[in-house]
């Protein structure tokens, strides 16, 4: 049974990660500064700060009476977006965690790293930056907008020379798009009263349980060095078409591809294509 240490286990994304890897045979180890209120208690917890590297180096290699080794790591620790804290703090608790995931577990001989990155580096807002075209892809270089967003640049850009240095590792930066949880889908209806209050990602999401889908195909690749991927529904948060959408929100951008109905404008393509990811759950299903 492989051994996967998933930081950040107890926020939204992290516990459907958890459940999944758990449901899917995994041997599962959250590394968190909380347990969650729903801590599945098959996996186990360590309190950790990830700011400090020597924990996470310790962390990554054996810790007594719980395990002796860690075979992948799932990164998905991090202050989730802007806005709240300072721009400082949410910098200097973010990109230096990352650094010390992956250089600790470099140094513990663990080639297998999938971290969340973020749809943010696309360039949102996009009624701010429109991007170059729909369905926007992994094809452009990165424009961060905000501190929360250059550091998600940052971590991409470090996982890069990571693999460069490392021809073996493995470093996969999944671009998650507004992650969402059943509960959630209530307010979806109400969207359609202000269409321009989510035009900001292009009316995107992503179901916790389908970002957790991505993380295990992530972990489960065969692919080396570093890939990043855009991850998101296959449809949108509202019911009308999403080139009507599209042309009344953002007329100048044009598409590069046919889009039907309310297919996402975020496109899941590359990761359709090289992950074998395929979204499972639609907001429509539960609202």
């Amino acid at each position: 049974m492989t051994r996967v240490a998933v930081t950040g286990g107890s926020g939204k994304l992290g516990r459907a990660v958890v459940a999944d890897l758990l449901t899917h045979g995994y041997d599962v180890v959250v590394l968190d500064r909380e347990r969650s209120s729903s801590h599945d208690p098959r996996a186990a917890f360590l309190r950790i700060d990830l700011a400090d590297y020597g924990q996470v180096a310790e962390a990554l290699t054996a810790v007594d009476d719980r395990y002796s080794s860690i075979d992948a790591v799932a990164h998905l620790a991090a202050i989730p977006a802007p806005g709240i804290l300072t721009n400082s703090a949410t910098f200097a608790n973010n990109v230096p965690s990352s650094y010390n995931v992956f250089a600790a577990a470099q140094a513990a001989g663990i080639d297998n790293i999938v971290w969340a990155s973020s749809e943010t580096v696309l360039g949102l807002p996009f009624l701010q930056s429109p991007p170059p075209s729909f369905p926007v892809d992994e094809e452009y270089p990165v424009r961060p907008q905000s501190t929360y967003s250059l550091g998600k640049a940052l971590e991409e850009e470090m996982a890069r020379h990571f693999t460069r240095w490392n021809p073996s590792l493995k470093l996969i930066g999944l671009r998650f798009s507004n992650v969402m949880e059943p509960a959630d889908y209530a307010a979806f209806p109400g969207f359609a009263d202000d269409p321009a209050s989510r035009a900001w990602n292009a009316w995107g999401y992503i179901d916790a349980r389908d970002g957790a889908q991505a993380v295990r195909l992530a972990l489960e690749s065969t692919l080396t060095g570093f890939e990043a991927f855009i991850i998101a529904a296959a449809d949108t948060v509202l019911d009308a078409p999403s080139t009507e959408l599209a042309a009344r929100f953002f007329p100048d951008v044009p598409f590069t591809r046919d889009v039907e109905g309310t297919e996402t404008l975020l496109s899941i393509d590359k990761a359709k294509r090289m992950l074998w990811y395929s979204p499972q759950h639609s907001w429509r299903d539960e609202a």
